[in-house]
């Protein structure tokens, strides 16, 4: 009967409450209730950061009508026929009681209570109109229809519940005056007064870093929330609040964790952790769009159950389709549902691969993917932090360093504005000297902080410049941890973007060796076979010398057994990505066939179920058919499932994938017909496909 809500799934100040059924039989409705009632009757024992006074307020009240809903309970069958109004007044405890829980729950979140204290007025008020909403549910119930002793008692809580005052109180009004000081001094680009906001985070509960972080990470998320509300004016103010509390989180917290002095273990690797098992039995397949098949930026769920991104629905919509594009049963209604748990999943998702949230649509309103601060306050609270850790660095104590890499390396994670706040400030170069030591955590630290930085253009050029990138090599070839090695990599794979540094990095004589050697170390992680995977993916694009490189240290054969072997379906498609731009020389084909590639290429594109391995599939096996000689073009010929398989990416691929499949046809229809007629067989010449890439 209670609806059980995870609350770190709901946003909070929000209450999806649900009015009981019209039939429900007065037992089970007063049996939840009650139930009800006690659950919030145990968060009298909880920690309140902001509305103390007005939370116990309701929770005394909810606590002195317990007897009284235990007597009706007990002489329910002396309930006179037709006593409606018994049902009604609890079916209106009953949905009261679950906003009370919700809002209780809010109060007594970790990670919300900033956002909480900041929203007292509101909570106040919330408070006052559910103590009267128990009143007007009270009045309804008829006194004559059982005998209740207790009806004296309950006339007095009736009348409690709706003259009770509820106001922000005094310390609640002295902590938001703090804060918006500190925001104002902020602007004026003054450091806050230390002493009165740390009697703010004393106040609130927050004493520890941890603490202190899930306050950013909850603020962060909130923005990104209201960032998918077209006309919010929230985000400014929440981007302000976060930038205090990573300030504080930065410069006043003096240890990451209480009994754990190791930065790289505390809050980013074990989320990043996490958030890998989940992804990891999640088909990446399933965050695309049914109608566009691209990864849905704002998943809604229609009537029938099934998720699409709300663009593509409604563009359905909008053109008279009133039926569910995957099923075909007729809709009888178009409410559109967001789905914030996949919409998390996908978020977390093209983080852990490195792909541009901005790209996903809704640019102007994410806020973490733009240059520019959400805020005047966050702005320079951010530069402050920027320049404080740089100035860590002078510390010669190697903690200091590792701290202030770490603090960088959890800035930069999300925010493109931290990172060029960080890059403005110097960090780059600071980051770069971190990567010889010794210390085998700050030597990760700095390599992911210089990851992070490297996905902001502006600092490719800085770490060259620094001769970064000798140094990053090294820890590649030489790093102290796996982690810092696979770090590396990914750097290397941003770095590749631009031309020029492309040819430079496979100059560097270690580069594409190691790379090799990071896949084929079996005792990495799949993350640090997938990093040097797409770094070589990145180094080989329009680089004919990196693919001569690649070929002698004899890449081919261990990307072919990856493909052959492999079970992890994410390493697979990189192989195949990478195998498909080595195909576009002859000698690379050769490679590739003398290792058995071909008909393993022909069994995953009949049978794997992921598009893009798919399409890199396609790609493989048109580069070998052209590269490769006429015996491939037999060979292909004569496979039965080929021509399916490549008439269903014409339908059912991507754009590229489509294009693709239909040279590859081209190739072998030509092929056919030529060896039909006893002509010589020949492949079409490349020049003629040049439009396909």
């Amino acid at each position: 009967m209670i609806r059980n809500i995870n609350g770190s799934d709901r946003r909070v100040l929000t209450f999806p409450a649900v009015h009981p059924c019209e039939d429900i039989s007065l037992s089970t409705l007063l049996s939840s209730l009650i139930t009800l009632s006690h659950t919030i009757s145990n968060f009298k024992c909880k920690f309140f950061s902001s509305n103390k006074r007005n939370a116990t307020k309701v929770i005394n009240l909810v606590q002195l009508l317990q007897p009284f809903l235990q007597e009706i309970r007990e002489n329910e069958s002396g309930l006179l026929p037709g006593s409606g109004s018994v049902t009604l007044c609890f079916s209106e405890l009953h949905l009261t009681f679950q906003k009370l829980r919700f809002l209780l729950e809010d109060l007594t979140r970790e990670g919300a209570r900033l956002r909480m204290l900041m929203e007292s007025s509101r909570v106040a008020s919330q408070f006052r109109v559910l103590s009267r909403s128990v009143a007007t549910a009270l009045d309804v119930f008829s006194f004559g229809s059982v005998e209740v002793e207790l009806k004296e008692q309950v006339d007095l809580l009736m009348n409690h519940a709706r003259k009770g005052k509820f106001e922000v109180e005094p310390n609640d009004k002295r902590a938001i005056m703090v804060v918006m000081e500190a925001l104002t001094r902020f602007e004026n680009q003054f450091d806050p007064n230390e002493g009165d906001v740390r009697w703010v985070l004393d106040h609130i509960g927050v004493r520890t870093w941890s603490e202190c972080n899930k306050e950013v990470k909850f603020l962060d998320s909130e923005i990104g929330f209201e960032g998918f509300n077209e006309g919010s004016r929230k985000v400014g103010f929440l981007c302000s609040l976060m930038a205090l509390m990573s300030y504080c989180r930065c410069l006043y917290m003096e240890v990451v964790e209480e009994g754990n002095k190791k930065c790289d273990k505390v809050g980013e690797s074990s989320i990043e952790n996490e958030i890998g098992m989940v992804l990891s039995f999640i088909n990446s397949d399933d965050f695309r769009c049914p109608i566009s098949l691209e990864l849905m930026s704002d998943p809604v769920t229609i009537e029938t159950g099934h998720t699409y991104d709300r663009c593509s629905i409604l563009k359905w919509f909008t053109s008279g389709n009133l039926i569910c594009p995957k099923t075909g049963k007729r809709l009888g209604s178009i409410e559109l549902v967001p789905n914030l748990v996949l919409r998390r999943l996908i978020q977390q998702y093209c983080y852990a691969n490195s792909i541009p949230t901005a790209d996903l649509g809704r640019k102007t309103r994410d806020i973490s993917r733009n240059v520019q601060p959400g805020s005047l306050a966050q702005e320079e609270a951010m530069k402050m932090v920027a320049g404080s850790l740089c100035g860590m660095f002078e510390n010669r104590v190697v903690e200091e360093k590792n701290r202030a890499a770490f603090e960088m390396r959890l800035l930069s994670k999300t925010s493109i504005f931290n990172r060029s706040c960080l890059v403005e400030a110097g960090s780059v170069p600071l980051l770069l000297k971190l990567l010889s030591t010794r210390d085998s955590s700050a030597q990760e630290n700095a390599i992911a902080a210089l990851l992070n930085l490297s996905k902001y253009s502006k600092s490719r050029a800085m770490i060259v410049e620094n001769w970064g990138l000798q140094l990053i090599v090294g820890v590649l070839k030489k790093g102290l941890k796996i982690e810092a090695r696979q770090h590396a990599a990914a750097v290397l794979f941003y770095l590749a973007s631009n031309d020029e540094y492309r040819k430079v990095i496979g100059e560097e004589p270690y580069a594409i060796p190691s790379l090799i050697r990071l896949i084929k170390d079996d005792s990495g992680s799949d993350r640090a076979k997938k990093n040097g995977l797409v770094a070589l993916f990145g180094l080989l694009l329009h680089q004919p010398e990196n693919q001569k490189r690649v070929l002698e240290a004899d890449a081919v054969s261990l990307l072919v057994n990856i493909i052959k072997g492999c079970e992890k379906e994410e390493l697979v498609t990189d192989s195949l990505a990478v195998l498909a731009i080595v195909a576009e020389r002859s000698e690379g084909a050769a490679a590739i066939l003398h290792c058995g590639a071909l008909p393993v290429a022909l069994e995953i594109l009949s049978c794997s179920t992921s598009r893009v391995g798919k399409e890199h599939c396609v790609s493989l096996l048109l580069s070998l058919s052209k590269n490769g000689g006429s015996d491939v073009v037999d060979y292909l010929v004569k496979s039965s499932s080929l021509m399916g398989s490549l008439y269903s990416q014409l339908s059912e691929g991507t754009s590229r994938a489509s294009k693709k499949s239909s040279a590859l046809i081209r190739i072998l229809h030509d092929f056919y017909e030529r060896r039909s007629s006893g002509s010589k067989v020949s492949v079409i010449p490349r020049e003629q496909f040049i439009d396909v890439w």
